[in-house]
């Protein structure tokens, strides 16, 4: 073997690819070229309808990052599973079109943007099984799954799961600081404190940093730790409480805020800071969580080699 075959082999080995390895998936593209020009045909306006609606909102700031990272992570993965590929039952694909088309067109019609983003994610992976079969998709799993994190979860979920965060947090906070002396009282999600009477919102109830913790911590967990399955495991567990402890604290903050500067300075520029600020602690929080179990992550890699 010739030095520079050896040199390509071995950055094949690593994971590394150029241009040529990408000629099988082009032939297939050009092959269903038609294929692929109605997936774009049907991912593009729904996608401009998700940026607009929700990637502009605090609750969706997430959603150009996962985008940009999954598609990296697609790119990544492509290299391990491009030899994997065979064709996929065109029976079970066709079941998976009858399911999620009719589903998408309803939505689109009726402007549902949380069940169409969804739908139309069905049936673009519904398109890339009937192209690239089982195996190959298998070894794409935490892309595909990752990239949910796109689309807005459904506004039924967001109430179902919000409002016992509301509170909770809501509770807790007042009794914290009653017990400092600050005059404050509450009933449900209306706070009042002084002159000033707050209403926690979605936004501080901790499902929203939820959903952007968790697509963030995913990311750093699979990329630093997924051949350790179980410790992963663990700081996937680790997301739920630190952005609970991260939103609890912004509601302090807000509500001190109100009763120091005013009503108009906590919903203003310091509501968004302390929303960038709270989101940057959760980061730092799992980040922190990860080194202060370093020792477990020895002790569970020691355990998986001697196995």
């Amino acid at each position: 073997m010739t030095e520079p075959e050896a040199t390509a082999r071995s950055a094949n080995d690593q994971g590394t690819y150029g241009l040529a390895d990408l000629a099988p998936l082009l032939a297939t593209m050009r092959q269903h070229w038609l294929l692929l020009l109605g997936a774009i045909i049907l991912a593009v306006p729904t996608m401009f309808d998700v940026a607009r609606e929700n990637w502009s909102t605090e609750q969706g700031a997430h959603g150009p990052i996962v985008l940009a990272t999954g598609l990296w992570l697609f790119s990544r993965r492509w290299p391990e599973v491009r030899d994997r590929r065979a064709p996929g039952d065109p029976k079970l694909a066709l079941l998976g079109f009858l399911v999620a088309a009719p589903l998408f067109v309803l939505a689109r019609i009726t402007s549902v943007i949380e069940v169409e983003g969804f739908m139309m994610y069905g049936l673009l992976l519904t398109g890339a099984y009937y192209l690239l079969g089982t195996a190959a998709m298998r070894g794409l799993w935490f892309p595909i799954v990752y990239m949910l994190f796109i689309f807005p979860p459904p506004d039924t979920v967001v109430a179902i799961i919000t409002q016992p965060l509301k509170i909770a947090i809501s509770q807790t906070a007042i009794n914290l600081l009653y017990l400092f002396g600050y005059p404050i009282a509450g009933s449900g999600v209306t706070i009042a404190i002084g002159q000033y009477q707050l209403l926690i919102a979605a936004a501080c109830a901790g499902l929203n940093s939820l959903i952007s913790l968790s697509a963030i911590g995913l990311f750093y967990i699979y990329i630093r730790h997924n051949a350790n399955w179980r410790y992963a495991l663990l700081l996937m567990f680790a997301i739920v409480p630190v952005a609970i402890m991260a939103n609890f604290i912004r509601v302090i903050v807000l509500i001190l805020i109100t009763y120091y500067l005013g009503d108009a300075a906590a919903q203003g520029f310091l509501h968004s800071f302390s929303g960038i600020t709270m989101f940057l602690f959760s980061v730092l929080g799992i980040f922190g969580v990860d080194a202060l179990a370093s020792p477990l992550r020895r002790r569970l890699a020691r355990g998986q080699a001697q196995r």
